[in-house]
């Protein structure tokens, strides 16, 4: 078939995309980390910002601090993952070689006019805080401080570097910042800095961990909240299995006996329960497109966020700047195919025809929500001047991605899962006529089961959330992804758990409407990590203004989405595979 030849030439392609790819992360590192006799250490200038607005941040040389006078440096190649995270590397000017000692000299000088004066004092009123980075190792230092008693201004005006090196390997890089200097109109500042070079028993593969803190991430409420989400995991699979399952037993000998009975007592409609629904149970979801083009995307970030985590514990992407992004921007694009393959194939199933369409939706759905967030924020980015706005180019990058990798891919995948999985096998007849559906008790409506279907769920990674959001709206590093992983696995089992329980309860209530049901209820775990989200903002968090709000609220509802995604998905699979076993199980007339 056409079809399965266009399908195979562009699964050669994703391959030959693939083994590029990979062959670029392996030899594509502009810097190998290794110095030989005094070759130039360059000192990188990053971003500075209010110490409590972490996303709030702008270039270095957005205040007027002046560099040093070497003008030329080795080649510096930024990747699509930093330029997304606002990281704007400047050249400092500063004259810096392996091993070579230099004592205090001064490199630049600034008069301080109005603006310049006014500027620094607002930095400093606002507890600006700066970062650079030598060999990519980051340095943070602070712009100056006040002294409200006299209500003066000082800033710091001399940088020393302690730098620890390990044979050819730099591997341990320490700021103090001296010389405080008050600030004060028409007067100039000189900056000075200087280098201590020293020999230091840090292997280079650890030289990243003075950064991390065990202390924080390991602390026994950490351990107290993996082991209580393991009990919840035991407790609700023995819930499943030794009392519903019991209760379907118990639904599986009711209905043999009603099999026994004659033709005429059946006519009397003594059949209640989940078997009354058989003929509409496997009836198309509304809204086929929709919901087909979510479930595949669901499929697509689960895996997605499995595989990102695998790739991160063992190749810690913590360590390297926008690694971890780029890195789930890649994954993202060559699993598309996974994207297209359950969406089409459900969507398929369905009866649904129009699949260029369903295909579109699909592969557009994930990026346009994220690309629409960032593009709103980047508006508010600009205005402000950070280095978190967008470049153009970028941009253009990420649009490629989508159009000329994401699409053709996710068009493979759909391809494929409609010829391969996408004909209709269920077990039951779809009556023609949909059965009305019954009244029943407030609590048995699915708005009801939705908002109550995410609670343990929610709870089962409670704690874990404030690692992650500390980690990222804070000034940690994240890098205990063995326990995110695990969280995750919880997450998942607890997610199938709940759903089935919430699927069981509709459908013995004789509303047949499981599908949006089961996909809502383990979806509206999102909507309590959002709430979360509000009470984090207020409570264990000193940030201010329109930028960083806007900022935070808009990628925790990114991050809130994409989460109810993926758990709607798995807990729809789940629903999914407990609905064919009890209809494939029991004998339908």
């Amino acid at each position: 078939m056409n079809t399965k030849r266009f399908a195979m030439d562009y699964l050669k392609v994703f391959v030959t995309f693939l083994v590029i790819h990979l062959t670029c992360l392996v030899n594509g590192d502009e810097h190998n980390h290794l110095y030989k006799g005094n070759e130039e250490v360059v000192l990188w200038m990053n971003t500075v910002g209010p110490y409590h607005n972490r996303q709030e941040t702008y270039t270095y040389f957005s205040l007027p601090f002046c560099a040093g006078p070497k003008d030329s440096i080795s080649h510096y190649h930024e990747t699509l993952g930093e330029a997304l995270q606002g990281v704007e590397l400047i050249h400092s000017g500063l004259e810096m070689h392996f091993k070579e000692d230099i004592s205090k000299v001064p490199f630049c000088q600034v008069n301080l006019d109005d603006d310049k004066l006014k500027a620094f004092i607002y930095a400093v009123r606002n507890h600006y805080w700066y970062q650079m980075y030598i060999d990519d190792l980051p340095i943070w230092g602070i712009v100056g401080e006040v002294d409200e008693t006299n209500n003066k201004y000082y800033i710091w005006t001399h940088k020393k570097f302690d730098i620890g090196y390990n044979d050819q390997h730099i591997v341990d890089v320490n700021l103090t910042s001296e010389a405080k200097v008050e600030l004060k109109a028409n007067t100039n500042i000189e900056f000075t800095y200087e280098m201590n070079w020293k020999s230091s028993p840090i292997i280079y593969k650890d030289r990243f961990n003075k950064y991390l803190d065990p202390k924080f991430f390991q602390h026994r409420i950490h351990w107290f909240s993996i082991f209580n989400s393991f009990m919840m995991v035991i407790f609700l699979v023995g819930l499943v299995s030794m009392i519903l399952l019991r209760t379907v037993r118990k639904d599986y000998a009711r209905y043999s006996q009603d099999e026994e009975v004659d033709a005429m007592d059946k006519d009397l409609g003594d059949e209640y329960g989940w078997k009354q629904v058989h003929g509409d149970v496997f009836r198309p979801a509304s809204y086929p497109m929709l919901f087909s083009a979510i479930i595949g995307c669901g499929h697509h970030i689960t895996l997605v966020t499995l595989v990102v985590i695998t790739f991160t514990i063992i190749g810690d992407l913590y360590t390297e700047r926008g690694s971890l992004l780029g890195t789930s921007i890649f994954v993202y694009a060559v699993t598309s195919p996974v994207n297209g393959y359950f969406g089409g194939a459900l969507y398929a199933k369905m009866g649904g025809r129009i699949w260029i369409r369903q295909m579109l939706l699909s592969a557009f759905l994930l990026p346009s929500l994220v690309c629409g967030m960032a593009f709103l924020i980047n508006f508010i980015a600009i205005y402000y001047h950070a280095s978190r706005a967008i470049p153009f180019g970028s941009m253009v990058a990420v649009a490629c991605i989508c159009v000329f990798v994401i699409l053709p891919l996710t068009l493979v995948g759909t391809l494929l899962g409609r010829n391969l999985s996408g004909q209709p096998d269920y077990p039951c007849r779809v009556n023609a006529v949909p059965r009305p559906i019954p009244e029943k008790k407030w609590f048995m409506e699915p708005l009801i089961i939705t908002m109550l279907g995410g609670i343990l769920p929610f709870g089962s990674i409670f704690i874990e959330m404030y690692f992650i959001f500390t980690s990222f709206w804070a000034y940690k590093i994240y890098y205990v992804y063995g326990f995110m992983l695990l969280v995750v696995l919880i997450l998942m089992v607890v997610t199938v758990c709940v759903t089935i329980v919430c699927t069981y309860f509709l459908l013995n209530a004789e509303d047949y409407r499981w599908q949006w049901t089961s996909f809502a209820a383990a979806a509206s775990t999102a909507f309590y990590v959002y709430l979360y989200s509000f009470y984090y903002f207020m409570f264990k968090t000193k940030m201010y203004g329109l930028f960083q709000t806007a900022f935070y609220f808009g990628y925790m509802a990114l991050f809130s989405i994409a989460l109810g995604i993926m758990c709607g998905t798995v807990g729809y699979i789940g629903a999914h595979a407990f609905v064919r076993k009890i209809y494939t199980t029991v004998k339908i007339d």
